[in-house]
């Protein structure tokens, strides 16, 4: 493979460009250098690629660089295991096309249906669904493939374990036979090469190693403990390493519950992520976690599926996984773009069978490490805490991304009030003098209306959208709180 260096030797259009280094992207990732060049030709590809290499840009750059702004169906699906992960899959789709103004949506099971039935009687262009309720709009007549020029699998393994590969085939069926197809897999199991076969068969196949996926090694290491100290061996471990942030898996959900319960008792800040909560409750838990609201998240495989955070420093198992690529997708949540990450095992004796698993599917060993003897005590779990504290702030001060250059607007009127973009668009560049291509992306709904403005201009729009008129009356505008 060609080394290539910067986002400009991909080809890239300046819009894309710019909005990658908004979003602070440097330099493409390994599995961007290798998948974007054959994606851009229109070629299938499947990709071996654990989590957090920087997959979603991918396959979501060669896809927004075909989008056909005026077509009004949908050209691309992207089908993804869980809720969470289509929520931030479509975040960062949206974020990587604000500049060409297209619109992507995320459609899933636990939200209304006929509210998202409302959002897709609206043009959008890329759809990021769960196969279920993907196929239950169809199935409505809500949702036309017969424009689709893009299919996208991501975590195609996750998602066949959880029994959703005759949904996946059932889906494909409906596009058109010349569309293009990109899978996106930790491991390559039967499931996902009976899809590869059957629809992918000229497919250039792309697999990137560990050490290509973290840039610098993940520092593994194993603590072997009788079940009775894990508790303790935890706390020890925190307090000695140097975390900024840490997902802790458990292998149950009771035992979640039972350990981040336990944590904060004992003065950690730590929050719980599982199946029992609510959809709301799981996003919320999510985007504060990425947000840098809390370090410490106790989580479930299943509900950490949907997390994409880049500045998780440590990831440990206090459970050690069941399933060995399970460990793998673990892992892969830290040492993301380069930067470098721990990954902890706690084991007890009756658990090397496991370690001895893992150790041969990733084809080296994990070093034991030894647990710390120094008494955790309030003073230094204190300082533990300050510690994420000043984290916390650093965080919010360097927190930026496209939004800084868009400014997104509510104006009070809708279809009801019969508002269409032509009279938006009328009415902006005539108040401000400026050209359309300040103005993105435009979501009309039955009684109000968000108008995305590019460039920095949000503010000036808006001041003279407040001194004007739209279709001759003075409507209530202000910025979104969306």
């Amino acid at each position: 493979m060609k080394n290539i260096s910067s986002f400009e030797e991909l080809n890239i259009s300046e819009d894309i460009l710019k909005s990658l280094k908004n979003m602070g992207f440097k330099n493409p990732s390994p599995v961007q250098q290798e998948a974007i060049p054959p994606a851009l030709e229109g070629k299938n590809i499947i990709v071996k690629s654990q989590t957090g290499t920087g997959k979603t840009a991918a396959y979501g750059i060669p896809v927004l660089e075909k989008i056909e702004l005026e077509e009004k169906l949908v050209q691309v699906v992207v089908l993804t295991p869980t809720r969470e992960l289509a929520v931030q899959v479509s975040k960062e789709i949206d974020n990587l096309g604000k500049f060409k103004r297209i619109r992507s949506t995320a459609i899933y099971g636990g939200q209304p249906i006929d509210l998202q039935t409302r959002v897709l009687k609206q043009r959008v262009h890329i759809i990021v669904s769960t196969p279920g309720r993907i196929l239950d709009h169809i199935g409505r007549g809500n949702i036309d493939l017969s424009k689709v020029n893009t299919v996208i699998i991501d975590e195609a393994d996750q998602m066949f374990d959880m029994g959703f590969i005759n949904d996946v085939e059932a889906i494909v069926d409906k596009t058109p036979s010349n569309r293009q197809m990109m899978l996106f897999s930790a491991t390559i199991s039967e499931k996902v090469e009976r899809i590869t076969e059957k629809y992918m068969k000229d497919a250039v196949k792309i697999s990137i190693t560990p050490e290509e996926v973290t840039g610098e090694k993940i520092d593994e290491k194993y603590y072997m403990m009788d079940e009775k100290f894990k508790f303790t061996s935890l706390c020890r471990i925190l307090c000695s390493e140097e975390v900024d942030s840490a997902i802790i898996f458990c292998e149950t959900k009771a035992n979640v519950g039972m350990l981040s319960s336990k944590m904060r008792r004992k003065g950690f800040e730590a929050y719980e992520l599982h199946g029992d909560l609510t959809q709301e409750e799981r996003l919320d838990t999510i985007n504060k976690f990425k947000q840098g609201e809390f370090n410490l998240l106790v989580a479930t495989d299943v509900a950490a599926r949907g997390i994409d955070v880049d500045d998780v420093t440590h990831v440990i198992n206090y459970d050690i996984p069941l399933y060995t690529d399970s460990y793998v997708h673990r892992i892969g949540r830290t040492a993301r773009a380069g930067k470098a990450g721990k990954a902890i095992t706690l084991v007890t004796p009756n658990q090397l069978r496991f370690l001895e698993s893992i150790q041969e599917f990733i084809g080296h060993n994990i070093p034991q490490g030894e647990i710390p003897t120094e008494e955790v005590t309030t003073e230094s779990i204190k300082k533990f805490n300050l510690r994420l504290k000043s984290i916390k702030i650093k965080k919010k001060e360097k927190k930026a991304d496209v939004g800084s250059e868009i400014t997104t607007l509510y104006i009070k009127a809708g279809k009801k009030n019969k508002i269409r973009p032509g009279d938006l668009v009328g009415a902006i560049l005539g108040a401000t003098g400026l050209t359309s291509d300040i103005i993105g992306v435009i979501d009309i709904y039955d009684h109000y209306t968000y108008v995305d403005i590019m460039g920095g201009h949000g503010n000036e729009v808006l001041e003279k959208l407040k001194e004007g008129t739209i279709k001759g009356k003075k409507l209530k505008i202000e910025k979104a709180k969306r």
